[in-house]
């Protein structure tokens, strides 16, 4: 791995990498994290973006040679977006600050990136420490990306990984709109969106050193990257979304006038009209949701051309031609 990491900060076109650490209260974790990544990248700039820890996290990351920011806003989604928008680099390496993440890893994550152009290199959990990956969280996860790929097609085999390597123009393209853990959800969903060239690399994930603990709640966040998915299936599949609304209340419909179709049948007379109303009105409603998913189709095309050409205004990883 030594010699790996000095084939990639060494050459003619040496990229500008920054390593990006969303944190809050990770007192006991952050020195190691800060020492890992210099040691495996130390050409980079080691960026602390601190989320109103309440311990000594701040004094602990400047202490160990990272440049600190703040942001006041709570959640991960607001610290990502700040990261994105204040951090100018050409390769950008974004981990937690917990020291979980093998630092290692980073420079073949990078390899790989401009080698194959790629935008976007996640860092696949394997964990050899039970305590390191709660059962409650790797059944969610696997959970939830078996959810995206059905939704999205082609997904990643451990979308709520917070060690990923991006490209600029995948983050100055990137408009970061979740609050909270559901971001990395929402970053996957982006990269499948305009079909950018992405990779995955097996990485060691490791137990939290003692006195660190997971901000991560099971139920809560779990319930919010499921909401997360609903709404991002809703705003970029709208003729999924709202078809499958009006195929059902389409069905629902012809089951309720089966059998006012036989009484008229027989009877030339339509005795309940109240469910021949409801009938009706189904009906009518499913054929408005198939109409307002045809009608956000041509909307969701449109953003995501203009998406599009943005992340296109950004040259490739590795670009060299002038």
């Amino acid at each position: 791995m030594t010699d790996m990491r000095w084939l990639v900060i060494t050459g003619p076109m040496q990229p500008d990498i920054a390593v990006i650490l969303p944190c809050y209260n990770e007192e006991a974790a952050i020195a190691a994290t800060i020492k890992g990544f210099a040691a495996a990248l130390p050409d980079a700039r080691i960026y602390v973006f601190d989320n109103n820890s309440r311990d000594r996290t701040v004094e602990v990351a400047r202490a160990a040679g990272a440049i600190v920011r703040t942001e006041r806003m709570q959640g991960k989604g607001h610290v990502v977006r700040r990261m994105f928008s204040d951090v100018e680099a050409d390769i950008y390496v974004m981990a937690d600050g917990d020291a979980t993440y093998d630092a290692a890893a980073a420079p073949e994550m990078i390899r790989m990136m401009l080698d194959e152009r790629l935008d976007m290199v996640v860092g696949a959990r394997r964990s050899e420490v039970e305590e390191a990956y709660r059962r409650g969280h790797r059944f969610g996860n696997a959970m939830l990306t078996g959810i995206l790929a059905r939704l999205f097609g082609t997904s990643f085999s451990d979308i709520l990984s917070g060690y990923r390597v991006f490209s600029r123009r995948f983050v100055k393209s990137f408009p970061v709109l979740s609050e909270g853990f559901e971001i990395e959800t929402e970053i996957s969903v982006h990269a499948l969106e305009l079909q950018m060239p992405v990779s995955e690399l097996v990485t060691a994930y490791g137990a939290r050193p003692e006195g660190s603990v997971s901000k991560l709640s099971t139920y809560r966040d779990g319930w919010r990257i499921l909401r997360t998915i609903g709404t991002l299936f809703r705003l970029e599949r709208p003729v999924l979304f709202f078809g499958a609304i009006g195929v059902a209340l389409a069905l629902l419909a012809i089951i309720l006038s089966i059998p006012l179709g036989i009484t008229y049948w027989q009877t030339g007379l339509v005795p309940r009209l109240p469910t021949a109303l409801l009938s009706t009105g189904l009906m009518i409603m499913a054929v408005l949701n198939g109409f307002c998913g045809l009608i956000l189709d041509t909307v969701v095309r449109g953003r995501r051309e203009v998406r599009r050409l943005a992340y296109l205004s950004f040259p490739a990883p590795g670009h060299t031609d002038r």
